[in-house]
């Protein structure tokens, strides 16, 4: 279980620099990722990853099922996150509804797609690094980490609610711009 909350860390972890990483790339007027109040977590990319790594070793060696399984997981994680922001929380963080072949807004065939890939390359390269990383982590470091992340999720929560805008989670900016400029 230990290695499960680590592995959730890294990933959502990753996932923030991906994002981060794709708006610079895109140009995206909303280059500030991270979903949670204080950490630069991206919780859907953690969750995308552990359940596209559970039955990793089953398919491992079934290249078209991991990719497929990798796409279906990684979407239903994307779809059921993005319900749970817009109905418990009132937030939207991201919109595919320009997009074709998409649902609701909350997921689409293209980042489907990029999931196969990603979940080939999550299983094939990044994750025996990650293990090896995971397991040189000190045992005592796990429950106070993960108190701070379960406090700073309770704090998101709050904020969230309050201010229904992801715009909310940005209160670093007031230390990094002078006198109201927009630097985005």
């Amino acid at each position: 279980m230990r290695d499960w909350f680590w592995y959730f860390m890294f990933y959502s972890f990753l996932g923030f620099l991906l994002e981060v990483a794709f708006a610079r790339v895109t140009h995206n007027p909303k280059r500030d990722r991270k979903c949670f109040y204080f950490l630069p977590l991206c919780p859907v990319y953690g969750l995308g990853a552990l359940l596209i790594l559970a039955p990793a070793p089953l398919l491992s060696r079934h290249i078209v099922l991991l990719a497929l399984w990798s796409a279906f997981a990684a979407t239903t994680a994307e779809y059921l996150m993005s319900l749970l922001y817009e109905i418990f929380l009132h937030v939207s963080f991201w919109d595919y509804s320009h997009l074709p072949f998409q649902i609701h807004g909350r997921v689409c065939l293209l980042f489907s797609l990029f999931w196969c890939g990603l979940g080939l390359l999550l299983v094939y390269g990044v994750q025996p690094l990650v293990a090896e990383i995971v397991s040189s982590i000190p045992g005592w470091l796990t429950l106070p980490t993960a108190l701070f992340l379960g406090l700073d999720a309770v704090f998101t929560v709050y904020v969230l609610r309050r201010d229904r805008t992801t715009d909310a989670l940005l209160w670093y900016r007031g230390l990094t711009y002078r006198h109201g400029e927009d630097r985005t």
